[in-house]
């Protein structure tokens, strides 16, 4: 009776053993997977540290000042309203990079593509975007609009044409 339950113990450990180092090996084996898919995009990259819209659109946008002294209003975007009249500004662009197409994601962010097919995200300028009111009233429903804090984000807005990130 005792050498049975000993037997039982040793199989009952060793299969454990093997379970345990099966579980172990599953990271390693699932990181080996769908290189081709990975290897063709790298990884996001976050612009938002150090650049922002404004640096690099700069030429599209109205001075400051502008439009008011000659009588036309001007409505200052910032936040979603930003992200949104810098993706339409750019959405149909052939070109790649910065200055190329831009893209909106699933979860209501602007993201452009640079040469290496790797995704930058685009952060709005922190002092906000001035452009034309006539321009400007379409993201008059968007956060940011003229200052304000409520309004819609850009989450569920689809884009029709945007790869995969």
């Amino acid at each position: 009776m005792n050498t049975t339950i000993y037997k039982e113990r040793k199989i009952v450990s060793r299969l454990f053993a093997v379970l345990l180092s099966a579980l172990l090996m599953v990271p390693l084996l699932s990181s080996c997977g769908g290189g081709a898919r990975n290897a063709s995009t790298p990884p996001p990259v976050d612009d938002s540290a150090g650049r922002t819209v404004s640096d690099r659109n700069a030429t599209n946008q109205p001075e400051a000042n502008k439009g008011l002294g000659t009588g036309q209003k001007v409505a200052l975007l910032a936040g979603a309203a930003a992200l949104y009249y810098v993706y339409n500004q750019h959405k149909n662009a052939s070109k790649e990079g910065a200055e190329g197409k831009y893209y909106l994601s699933k979860n209501g962010r602007v993201y452009y593509r640079d040469a290496e097919k790797r995704a930058h995200w685009v952060t709005p300028p922190s002092q906000g975007i001035r452009v034309p009111e006539s321009e400007a009233r379409q993201y008059s429903q968007f956060q940011g609009y003229n200052g304000s804090t409520t309004g819609r984000d850009l989450t569920g807005i689809t884009s029709s044409a945007a790869p995969a990130l």
